[in-house]
C-alpha cells in the first residue's frame, strides 16, 4: 500500500489520490509508465512524478524517517509490510494512568519473533537503546498513552519512527473497544491464567511485587507479553481489511 501512496505528497489529498487509483495504477512505477493516463494537469503532474521517484529512492533505502515525517500519522499502518523487517510491538504497564504521578514499571517489545521484557529496577533504562533499533512501531492506543508515557521518564528517546496505533485504523474498519474486546472479535485467544485481565490487575500485581511476591512479577510479565504478540496477529489479520477499505473510500 505505501508504494502506492500520494498523500504524502504536497498539495495531494486523498480525492486525487482515489482518481490516481481509478485508473488502474497499483505502484509507483506504474503511476510514472501510465503518467498521460492521470487526469491531473501537466504542471502538477510533472511535480508529483518528482515526488513519487523521490519516495521510491527513499523507500528503497528503507528511509522511515522520511515516511514518518511526511505521511499523515493516521495512514503510517499503510507502511506496515514493508517496514515489517524492522519492527517493535509495544506495550507498557504502569502503577497508573498520569504521567506526572505514576510510573512505567514495565515496557514489552516483541519484534516478531522474540519478546524482551524491561521492568523498574532491573533493566528499564536499557530501553533507550532498544528503540534505536527499529523503523516502525506497532502499539494500541500508544500516541496518547504508551509513547507519551515512556517520553516522560526518557525523554532522550526521539520516537522518530514511523508509528502505527491501532486503535485508529481498527476502528476504520469497524473494531471498536479496547484491545481485548477486538481480541475476542478477531478470535484471538489468551492463557488462562491471564484471560480476563486488565490494566487494573497490571497495577496490582505490580504492588504485589514490590511487597516480595515473585509469582505476580511473573505473571504480569506474561500479560504483557501476550499484549505485545497479539499485536501482530491483530494486525497481520486485518491489514487486508484496513487497505480494502481505504481502497473503497
Amino acid at each position: 500500500m505505501l508504494n502506492n501512496t500520494y498523500i504524502h505528497i504536497p498539495g495531494v489529498g486523498k480525492g486525487l489520490e482515489r482518481k490516481i487509483w481509478a485508473q488502474g495504477v497499483h505502484t509507483w512505477e506504474e503511476f510514472l509508465k501510465m503518467e498521460d493516463r492521470i487526469p491531473v494537469p501537466s504542471s502538477r503532474k510533472s511535480i508529483i512524478c518528482e515526488e513519487v521517484r523521490k519516495s521510491s529512492e527513499h523507500l528503497a533505502a528503507k528511509d522511515h524517517f522520511f515516511f514518518s515525517q511526511c505521511l499523515p500519522s493516521a495512514e503510517h499502518w499503510r507502511a506496515y509490510p514493508l517496514f515489517s523487517d524492522s519492527v517493535a510491538f509495544v506495550d507498557i504497564e504502569t502503577t497508573g494512568l498520569s504521567k506526572s504521578r505514576d510510573k512505567l514499571t514495565i515496557v514489552g517489545i516483541y519484534d516478531g519473533k522474540e519478546s524482551k521484557t524491561y521492568i523498574r529496577g532491573i533493566n528499564l533504562d536499557d530501553i533507550v537503546d532498544e528503540f534505536s533499533k527499529y523503523r516502525l512501531l506497532v502499539s494500541f492506543n500508544g500516541a496518547r498513552f504508551d509513547l507519551p508515557f515512556i517520553k516522560s521518564e526518557f525523554p532522550e528517546i526521539e520516537f522518530k519512527q514511523l508509528h502505527i496505533d491501532l486503535m485508529y485504523p481498527l476502528r476504520r474498519i469497524g473494531y471498536n473497544g479496547g484491545l481485548k474486546n477486538i481480541e475476542k472479535l478477531l478470535g484471538i485467544s489468551r492463557s488462562d491464567d491471564t484471560e480476563g485481565m486488565t490494566g487494573f490487575d497490571a497495577v496490582r500485581l505490580w504492588k504485589k511485587y514490590e511487597s516480595g511476591d515473585q509469582k505476580a512479577l511473573d505473571k504480569l510479565i506474561k500479560y504483557n507479553r501476550e499484549d505485545i504478540v497479539n499485536l501482530k496477529s491483530i494486525i497481520e489479520l486485518t491489514y487486508p481489511k484496513m487497505v480494502e477499505k481505504a481502497l473503497k473510500e
